[in-house]
């Protein structure tokens, strides 16, 4: 909705001058922020659409997971299992960079491990434990970096939402407030000009006409008084 509502400035040249430099700023700041608007919208659907398949792979990762974990608590009793994974072997830490998009600073996760380069992410013997058991550990250390990575889509797509807000709100402002505005104040102080000049002009003609007048009463005076003085010497 397109809110009018004119400007408290004094109708001169100078206001008008100032306010056309205003609203021309105003459209380009309204073009750029338009097309950041659109690549902003472009960039947001494509990581929901890249959020819906991370989703999608975690999830799955996810449920094969806990279906090996429940399968290794039903052949395995909760003293060993629990003994199995009290000690890990491998410390994992999530470092978080950042990256620019479209002005946005969004998250990058990953993962750094303190001993990468070790195959075996099972932190027990297999003595006492089972090959369901050794699935599960594996199905959840596999979940990890779908999980991280959606976590990172997710988060992406949070702060692309509310930079995509701000700017619609920005753009709307422009659009509907700021530019007719000095639109409509720029038409007042044109009508107030060209009222003034027409009333100058108007003004410029009475003072023309009024002098005519003058010049014409003053020559008919003086006709007259040379038209007596010639009949006075006439009469003598």
């Amino acid at each position: 909705m397109i809110c009018l509502a004119r400007l408290n400035v004094n109708p001169t040249r100078m206001e008008l001058t100032r306010l056309k430099k205003l609203l021309l700023t105003a459209t380009r700041g309204h073009k750029l922020l338009k097309d950041k608007l659109d690549e902003l919208m472009k960039q947001f659907l494509d990581i929901v659409k890249e959020n819906k398949l991370l989703r999608e792979e975690a999830e799955k990762s996810l449920e094969e997971a806990y279906k090996s974990f429940i399968i290794a608590r039903a052949v395995m009793s909760e003293e060993n299992l629990g003994e199995a994974l009290m000690l890990p072997t491998r410390s994992v830490e999530v470092s978080v960079s950042e990256k620019n998009v479209m002005s946005v600073h969004v998250p990058v996760f990953k993962f750094n491990s303190d001993d990468a380069e070790k195959s075996d992410v099972c932190p027990y013997g297999y003595a006492f434990t089972s090959a369901e058991l050794d699935g599960a550990v594996a199905a959840f250390s596999a979940a990890m970096e779908p999980l991280l990575k959606l976590a990172e889509s997710e988060k992406t797509a949070q702060l692309l939402a509310q930079e995509i807000e701000g700017t619609r709100r920005r753009v709307n402002a422009l659009e509907n407030v700021m530019i007719p505005n000095y639109e409509e104040t720029i038409r007042y102080i044109k009508m107030k000009l060209d009222e003034n000049e027409r009333a100058g002009t108007t003004r410029m003609m009475k003072v023309k006409d009024l002098c005519y007048k003058r010049d014409i009463e003053r020559k008919k005076t003086l006709e007259e008084e040379a038209r007596k003085k010639f009949d006075a010497g006439m009469i003598s």
